[in-house]
């Protein structure tokens, strides 16, 4: 009969108990194998607490199963064998293997005791089997074993976890004796169920008690007051662990939050004293502080102290470090730095980490690389849910439409259920109207799936439905969540109106919200709907809302000041700008852009590189196009070199709107070749660098470059844009290209699904004017499916001019004036041909009509550089 006799293990089995006990603290497989050897050759196994002892090495060596195979051999169990092997299957994972082992337990009649159901309940806690962990607390009832603190304690643990607090306090409450382990595992309930508060108020009362707080309390309490924001209780907190002696000894948790504490509350100085302080620093330590700088925009300084981390070597990172760093690189998209810690995943293999892969194919999609961020997603052997849509939401965020979608497609055969986090990485990608029927299926998919009501899910539903110019379809949606719809809602559709150039939607949708009492408006909605007046050049309407700002007490808000400043440039009131830009006390660099492109809208260059001087803050991309654009309209090319250094010196030259920029203002200073130099040097070519060389090209009476220019883009795989052809059309008009001209405004929606608008037509009538064909313009404008605008009347009247054809210039001069009777050129048009033909009586009359209208002509100017700023 096995037993497990003092008397009778110290006679006989001594040095095997010994040997085992020697390797215990870390025992191997091999070491586990020899003490093995050495009970079977000394016929111990028969010896309960050497057999115990066995199955327990086994176990912290990582070999279950020979801790399954020692267990299945003994014929006669105790229960602290089968609480062994109970432990041997918590320890490896093994928790559905626990509560099996545990039922054949009860059945086999042996007995429990107060160990055996601690045991399972911790497997139950892991599993987040709430019933299963009901059914113990049972059991622990039954058998009269809840006197137990540390099985008391376990059960408080397992009610947490499983997201039942009130059983939890419930438990503690019927505790008649309570150590500190007990208020410690209410206290991290509390935490791990969101509640901070209560978590601190149960720190107090413990204070209060008798019983003296250790490094997890105050590692509790300091966390929680980290959630909170309250930076004087943790203060506290930190002088009473000082007092207690817990900053001298190694094990740090207690310091480590605190760093997190003082990070969080904006005190990073003081986090960076307390790090700098510690005697001995472990990963979680380096990982705080580096979470720290992070969450303080001290970015390049999370970065050196990472260096310093490996540089000492005595702490490596780990997947949390590099999960730390590599969003850091995705914010400020940092891909050089980006793929050195991608590096480092390799060299320390943490290829196999779903947190690091996931992290490193959203960096590489925000940095632009998607394939980058393919290669990452292809090289994970078993990808997890969140893989899947970090690489869905790249390749939809990059333009990669197709792609996205057949991923998607690829994901729902092999996972039945996904998540609301795929509704939001799949719905950008149905970006344009081809893909109104996809976003239609997700719609039906997501309510199939219960988010109908999920407000994000809605809120990406209007968006996607608004990207795809399915207006009727968004308020549809909107008016069926009226009555739940809040500012975030209506701050969504007016976003997505205004950005897709739905400006007229958008102040509909600013109107209607206004008419429900539930919902006010905030500054992200008064900044969408003045961004929409801007576009519309509604004067009275913007300043109506200007007045609303100052009204509500938002017009100090920067958002709304930028939005102002917009506004009112577009619409002609520099000064109006210049007095909020003036008045501002927060200024951000947008501000500055915004004063800036306002100076250039309304030609004042002069007063653009002014302001660019006095400029308060590192100019980015955005100042540099719009400080371009003051140059170019200059014509000052001294003073856009002096801008294109500072391009260089600032790494902005890879930029491709700053290219652009660049190009078009030699272009326009006569500098071709220098404009033509940038384009070919530039690594990444957006379809703006292709339209302004092609215009650039055009502009200087080279159509035929122009051509083989807008063949080539095709050739790369960048698709022709409205401003393309505006650009290639305008460049076939100053070569004389007319046949190839027609060719292309023929072929347009055909074979390049671009929709010809005003500037086209424009574009064709100039064309053909300017080759004397001036019946085929006047027929092209009769035959237009639309009503024709002004502009492309009035192109037709300057080609009149030019070729002195009196009788269709006086025609179509009439009809303009019916059209746009305050436009003083077309009068002087036909005036100057009044006077071509020698008709000066009617260009006296027609000089007199101008006068009674009290129209005058706008001054013309020419520019000399004489050294300005």
């Amino acid at each position: 009969m096995p037993h497990r006799d003092r008397g009778f293990e110290q006679a006989h089995f001594c040095h095997v108990i010994y040997f085992i006990k020697s390797f215990a603290a870390r025992p191997t497989n091999v070491t586990a194998s020899i003490a093995h050897c050495l009970a079977f050759k000394m016929g111990a196994l028969a010896h309960l607490p050497t057999s115990t002892s066995l199955l327990t090495a086994y176990s912290r060596a990582a070999d279950f199963s020979s801790s399954w195979a020692l267990f299945d051999e003994i014929l006669y169990r105790d229960v602290i064998l089968w609480n062994a092997m109970i432990t041997a299957s918590v320890e490896n994972q093994c928790f559905g293997v626990a509560v099996n082992l545990f039922v054949e337990l009860m059945g086999e009649g042996v007995g429990l005791d107060s160990t055996t159901l601690l045991i399972v309940v911790s497997a139950s806690s892991h599993m987040g089997n709430l019933t299963q962990g009901r059914v113990l607390h049972g059991i622990s009832f039954k058998t009269g074993l809840l006197s137990d603190s540390f099985l008391c304690n376990a059960l408080i643990d397992m009610y947490a976890k499983c997201g039942e607090l009130s059983s939890s306090e419930c438990v503690f409450g019927g505790m008649e004796y309570r150590d500190i382990i007990s208020w410690n595992s209410m206290m991290r309930g509390c935490a791990y169920n969101n509640y901070p508060k209560k978590s601190l108020w149960y720190f107090k009362k413990m204070a209060y008690s008798s019983e003296q707080a250790d490094n997890v309390s105050l590692t509790c309490a300091v966390s929680a007051s980290a959630l909170l924001g309250e930076l004087s209780f943790g203060q506290v907190i930190h002088g009473w662990g000082i007092k207690l002696g817990y900053k001298d000894i190694s094990h740090n948790s207690f310091e480590n939050s605190l760093i997190s504490l003082y990070s969080q509350c904006r005190d990073i100085q003081a986090a960076e004293i307390l790090f700098k302080e510690m005697k001995y620093k472990d990963i979680v330590s380096w990982n705080a502080m580096l979470d720290g700088l992070a969450l303080n925009q001290r970015i390049w300084e999370a970065f050196d102290l990472l260096h310093e981390m490996q540089l000492l070597g005595c702490v490596q990172p780990d997947s949390v470090t590099v999960v730390i760093i590599i969003p850091l690189c995705a914010e400020l998209m940092l891909l050089r730095e980006g793929r050195a810690v991608h590096g480092l995943t390799l060299r320390r293999e943490m290829g196999l980490d779903f947190s690091v892969t996931n992290s490193l194919i959203d960096m590489y999609s925000k940095c632009k690389d998607v394939k980058r961020a393919e290669h990452v997603f292809k090289a994970i052997p078993e990808r997890d849910l969140v893989s899947w849509n970090a690489m869905i939401s790249g390749y939809s965020q990059n333009g990669h439409s197709r792609e996205a979608q057949h991923l998607f497609r690829q994901l729902l055969q092999s996972y039945s259920q996904c998540s609301l986090s795929t509704l939001l990485a799949i719905l950008p990608s149905c970006d344009s109207s081809e893909f109104l029927q996809f976003g239609e299926s997700i719609h039906c998919w997501q309510l199939k799936l219960g988010f109908a009501n999920n407000p994000l899910a809605v809120n990406s539903l209007m968006l996607m439905y608004i990207n795809c110019g399915d207006l009727v379809a968004c308020f549809s949606l909107l008016q069926t969540v009226s009555a739940a719809a809040d500012i975030v809602c209506w701050n969504t559709v007016m976003a997505g109106c205004t950005q897709n150039g739905h400006f007229w939607e958008a102040l509909k949708a600013f109107n209607l919200m206004r008419q429900d009492p539930d919902v006010c408006h905030d500054s992200v909605a008064l900044f969408n709907v003045i961004s929409a007046c801007g576009n519309l050049e509604l004067l009275f309407a913007g300043g109506s809302l200007h007045g609303l700002a100052l009204k509500t007490l938002m017009e100090s808000d920067i958002r709304v000041q930028n939005a102002l400043i917009t506004m009112y440039g577009r619409c002609g009131e520099i000064e109006n700008a210049r007095i909020i830009f003036g008045f501002s006390c927060n200024r951000n660099l947008c501000s500055w852009n915004c004063m800036i492109s306002a100076f250039s809208q309304n030609k004042d260059g002069r007063r653009a590189l002014e302001l660019f001087c006095h400029i308060e803050f590192e100019p980015n991309e955005i100042t540099i196009v719009g400080i371009l654009s003051a140059c170019t309209q200059l014509g000052v090319l001294r003073h856009g070199k002096q801008i294109h250094g500072h391009v260089i010196r600032s790494r902005l030259q890879g930029n491709s709107f700053v290219s652009a920029a660049l190009e078009d203002m030699y272009s326009n200073c006569g500098r071709l070749d220098t404009a033509f130099q940038i384009f070919q040097s530039s690594p990444e070519r957006s379809v703006a660098a292709w339209n302004s060389m092609i215009s650039a090209f055009g502009f200087h009476s080279n159509g035929g470059k122009a051509i083989e220019l807008f063949h080539e883009m095709r050739e790369c795989g960048t698709r022709p844009t409205k401003s393309t052809f505006i650009s290639l059309l305008s460049a076939c008009s100053h070569s004389g290209l007319v046949n190839e001209g027609l060719w292309y405004y023929s072929n347009m929606l055909e074979l390049f699904n671009v929709e010809a608008d005003t500037e086209h037509h424009v574009c064709m009538v100039d064309m053909l004017g300017r080759a004397g064909r001036l019946g085929e313009a006047y027929e092209f404008i009769r035959q237009m499916p639309t009503q024709p605008e002004p502009g492309v009347w009035g192109a037709l009247l300057s080609a009149c001019s030019y070729h002195g054809d009196l009788k269709m210039g006086r025609e179509v001069a009439e009809l303009l004036f019916e059209l746009e009777p305050e436009n003083v050129g077309y009068y002087i048009s036909l005036s100057n041909m009044y006077v071509a033909a020698g008709r000066w009586k009617d260009a006296v009359e027609l000089r007199r009509i101008i006068q009674d209208k009290g129209l005058k002509k706008p001054a013309a100017y020419s520019l000399i550089d004489v050294g300005m700023g």
